[in-house]
């Protein structure tokens, strides 16, 4: 069996801790793995590394290497989407690189699960699996529904008709209801929340892709690398609509354990611990009178007085307040924010490198601070800036630095000076994280003022 886990996302669901840099499934929230780590790690009893497929992007490569890295797991294959298409496409990708590139046959099964969702017990969780790898053997496009415990309105739903083993064929799907259907729904007793999870053989897609998808088909008949240069070729369009809503061959297998897809601030407070009244807390935080009400602090103090059933997420350049059940409505203003042009969509203060991360410490007219942190063994590229000088003042570890033709080690407390147009590089030799306090000063301080002429990570 192969595992296809599908990491893009565009990161508004749990802005402004998310952004288009930092999805959810990187963040740790309430553990000390990312939910892409925890993704990795429920499968691991079932599935080896190398029988692995991570689908991102190129922006997110260098965060998936270290993750997978870090969990035991850097043998798994890591696939890059040349553009944003969707679950299906991403999915026909995925199935061609199995079948060209991992040798599957058309009987072999592929799991698919997105990247950001909490899940536990794991050996319940993994029985389920299982089950659902049996159904898909016997030529099935298989889906997880979840059993409802409430009438939620985020979640798309399945309608179970008849049993077919230790499933269900599925009557329908349906769109995310309103409250009332969604009461509706729950009282039936026949309708599971859509996990988004699938499990079907190599033939068995193809074949559906065929007949329900025959634009995807066309697209995926070629060899792999034509696949990856035709991509953008493919229609924007989920697995859901694109396969699971039209075919005939769709059965729904139960997943009993927990699940969550952290969709929402209202299902994170929903995952998170509670104190006496009901309060989630996480951060630097201090509720007074404060009841059901989640706070999560970044960097400054959060003072709460007399709040119930309200979310505060803070980070340290945005706030978000809303009202519990109204969490949803966060994409909206993701979307007007990204309408008129806010970097803050895109970006975090603190921006994370395949060497380290910077933080943006301040800036105004003319200059810019930063504090960078480089990991062992790791360097910035040779590179040079038209528009701008740098200083940088060592904080903690130690740095090799080149300027020009000249290299020298920088310790704590001294600092180097870089002129505009001179080529320069940071690195860290040492057996510490390396910090420095860089000062930028000129007419033009964006990230873009980037010349590399040499880079271990491919960027050059």
């Amino acid at each position: 069996m192969k595992l296809i886990i599908l990491a893009g996302g565009g990161g508004s669901r749990l802005f402004p801790l998310s952004r288009t840099c930092m999805p959810k499934q990187f963040l740790k929230l309430g553990n000390s793995d990312s939910l892409l780590t925890q993704t990795v790690k429920r499968f691991l009893p079932l599935i080896k590394p190398d029988e692995m497929l991570i689908v991102t992007n190129k922006e997110y490569i260098h965060h998936v290497k270290t993750e997978l890295t870090a969990c035991g797991a850097g043998s798994a294959h890591i696939l890059l989407e040349p553009v944003a298409r969707n679950t299906a496409p991403a999915i026909a990708l995925a199935t061609k690189f199995c079948q060209d590139e991992l040798g599957a046959g058309d009987d072999e099964v592929m799991f698919v699960t997105p990247a950001d969702h909490i899940i536990h017990p794991i050996d319940i969780f993994i029985k389920n699996v299982r089950q659902a790898a049996d159904l898909a053997a016997q030529d099935r496009v298989v889906t997880l529904g979840v059993k409802p415990d409430k009438p939620e309105t985020g979640y798309g739903y399945i309608q179970a008709g008849q049993v077919v083993g230790t499933g269900y064929q599925v009557a329908s799907f349906r769109e995310k209801p309103d409250r009332e259907t969604a009461e509706q729904y729950l009282a039936a007793e026949n309708y599971y929340w859509n996990s988004g999870m699938f499990a079907f053989t190599c033939g068995c897609i193809t074949e559906e892709f065929r007949e329900h998808a025959p634009e995807i088909y066309q697209l995926m008949s070629a060899s792999f690398k034509e696949v990856v240069n035709q991509f953008d070729n493919m229609p924007n369009i989920s697995i859901d609509y694109a396969v699971a809503e039209k075919s005939a061959r769709v059965v729904m297998a139960p997943l009993t354990a927990y699940w969550n897809d952290i969709g929402s601030w209202d299902a994170i407070y929903d995952v998170l611990d509670k104190d006496y009244a009901g309060n989630a807390i996480k951060g630097d935080c201090l509720p007074l009178d404060c009841a059901n009400t989640l706070m999560l602090g970044g960097d400054r103090l959060i003072a709460g007085i007399g709040l119930e059933d309200v979310l505060v997420v803070e980070t340290n350049d945005v706030i978000v307040v809303a009202k519990r059940g109204e969490s949803q409505k966060v994409k909206d203003v993701v979307a007007e924010l990204k309408a008129r042009g806010r970097r803050e969509v895109d970006e975090h203060t603190t921006m994370y490198r395949p060497w380290g991360s910077y933080t943006v410490l301040g800036e105004g007219t003319g200059y810019k601070l930063k504090k960078i942190i480089v990991t062992p063994g790791q360097q910035l590229s040779l590179q040079l800036h038209y528009h701008r000088s740098e200083h940088w003042i060592v904080i903690c570890g130690t740095a090799r630095v080149t300027i020009g033709e000249q290299q020298q080690m920088v310790h704590g407390n001294e600092s180097v000076y870089i002129p505009p147009s001179t080529k320069h590089r940071l690195e860290n030799p040492g057996k510490i994280p390396l910090e420095i306090i860089e000062v930028q000063n000129g007419s033009y301080l964006e990230e873009d003022d980037i010349v590399r002429f040499d880079d271990v990570y491919g960027r050059a």
